[in-house]
């Protein structure tokens, strides 16, 4: 009796892929994946050089509605912190705001926190910076310090 057509498949060079084409699929990936990732890379840098301009000019409104409040700004010990958390030297302490002038501290992109210098370079009143990627003074491109313009 003849085996069933289903049965009595044979194998043959068009069942399945060869290593050849399975090389050639992984290879366009490959470059497709390099592509967007050439083009993608340099976005995120430039976003996080953003955020970082962002929560300066944030923490700056801050500080300027702290100054309104207290007649100046906080001082190089009091630091950011008294953003968040009144210090126990205020001159008005009945001018602090409940709550503080921002819910928490951000960092900037690169998880370092802001940096404050008071006074600032240049006779200004201050100084609201970050020290960028690499988290230390200076540096070119990312690496560079990013400062709040006002101040």
């Amino acid at each position: 009796m003849p085996a069933h057509p289903s049965f009595a498949r044979t194998r043959s060079s068009d069942a399945g892929f060869s290593l050849i084409e399975l090389m050639v699929v992984i290879f366009i990936i490959g470059l497709l994946a390099t592509v967007v990732l050439i083009n993608v890379l340099p976005s995120q840098d430039k976003a996080m050089v953003v955020k970082a301009r962002s929560d300066l000019a944030t923490l700056a409104q801050a500080l300027e509605m702290y100054r309104l409040d207290q007649g100046s700004y906080p001082d190089q010990a009091q630091g950011l912190g008294a953003l968040k958390v009144a210090p126990a030297n205020l001159p008005m302490p009945q001018g602090y705001r409940p709550g503080g002038y921002v819910k928490a501290l951000p960092t900037d992109p690169w998880g370092h926190a802001y940096q404050y210098q008071v006074p600032g370079p240049d006779g200004h009143a201050y100084d609201l910076f970050s020290l960028g990627a690499d988290g230390r003074p200076g540096g070119v491109d990312l690496k560079a310090d990013i400062h709040d313009d006002g101040g």
